[in-house]
Formats: C-alpha cells, structure tokens, sequence
C-alpha cells in the first residue's frame, strides 16, 4: 500500500486538499484531528498530560490556553507533551493503516502539517506538498479570528520554508487558482499513483 504524504505551511490549503482525497475515495489519516480527539473530553491523551503538567485538565476537559501558555514559552514543556502525544498519535496511525490496507485500499494519505519537520516524509513513498503565493498565505491566515501579525510569524519561523517544501515535494498542488483547479491537480495524482501502484503490484505478483 503505498503512503502519500500531504502538508503545507499555515494558511496553504492542506485541509481542504486531505478532502479533495478523501472524495476521490483515498482514505485519510489527519494527524491534527486524530490529537484533537485525543485531547478531547474522555480522550486517552488527558491523564498523561495532567500527570505532566498540573492543573491543564479542568472538569475532565483539557484547558488548552493554559497548556497552550506553558509549551509555547517553554521549549522542555513542548518535547515534554510530544513524548506523550507522538506515541499515541503513532498508534492510531498504525491502526488507520492497517484497516485501509484490510479494506483493500491502494493508496492511504498521511496528512501531516510538519511532516517535513517531524520526520514523516522518511515513511511516504510520494509527499504532496500544498502551496500559494507568500501574499495569499498572509491574507488567508490573518482573515483567521484572533489571528495577529506576530502569532502568524511566529507559527511561520516554527515551519520549514515553503521553497525548501516545494524542493522537496514529489507533487505540488497550486492552491490559488480556486478549488475546482486545485481538484483537477489532485485527481490527476491520484490517477498516476493509482498506476504506478497497480504497477507495482503486477510485478510483485510475477
């Protein structure tokens, strides 16, 4: 089965592309939704992350602004709560994977914002890479609510640049032409990993 990694920096159009697959029927693992769930009301992230950092969980619900105050000021604080959340988050993604491939899937995507950052990319066979002008970036991201011009900059100076991205990207989808152009771009990787893993899948089969 073969793993495609999806990301782009803020503002770029990844979550909207993950649907353009998922429409296309590739199944796909969203790595920030899986720890929002992990994080939410009941989630198996909670107890470790009030064990690590007293008071953040209040009413059997994370307090993000709290947790959020501590690991952004605190680079120990942060690899702290990625000990406890990139396991967890590993394990999730192993069992996303092993069901897509149970179900017959061809192709799976691993939608993962700082997948270069992180590491990821090492585990994809092909990494799409979503991108837009600096200017539509900018215009995107603060049109956010309570976005600021520092906040916006300081989350860019934490994400590799999109020029190194797009170096390294396999594919790269044009986000601002609208989605309709966008779709085209995605249907046709789609189209050509599904060959080339058909491909594959012949010759392994010789």
């Amino acid at each position: 089965m073969m793993i495609i990694g999806l990301t782009g920096s803020i503002g770029m159009g990844k979550s909207e592309t993950a649907k353009m697959f998922t429409r296309l029927g590739v199944p796909v693992f969203d790595a920030d939704a899986t720890v929002r769930a992990l994080q939410a009301p009941g989630g198996k992230a909670l107890g470790p992350i009030e064990d690590a950092f007293p008071g953040t969980v209040k009413d059997a619900a994370l307090d993000r602004d709290a947790l959020g105050r501590i690991v952004f000021a605190d680079p120990a604080a942060k690899k702290k709560l990625e000990a406890i959340m990139h396991p967890m988050v590993a394990d999730e993604r192993v069992a996303f994977f092993q069901k897509a491939e149970a179900d017959g899937a061809k192709m799976v995507v691993l939608d993962v914002p700082l997948l270069f950052e992180t590491g990821g990319n090492k585990a994809c066979h092909k990494v799409v890479v979503v991108s837009a002008p600096p200017e539509v970036q900018r215009e995107r991201v603060l049109a956010r609510p309570g976005m600021t011009v520092e906040k916006f900059e300081q989350i860019l100076a934490s994400q590799t640049p999109d020029d190194d991205k797009r170096a390294r990207a396999d594919y790269v989808v044009e986000s601002n032409f609208g989605l309709d152009h966008a779709f085209r771009q995605v249907e046709a990787i789609v189209k050509e990993l599904g060959q080339q893993s058909g491909h594959e899948s012949g010759q392994e089969g010789r």
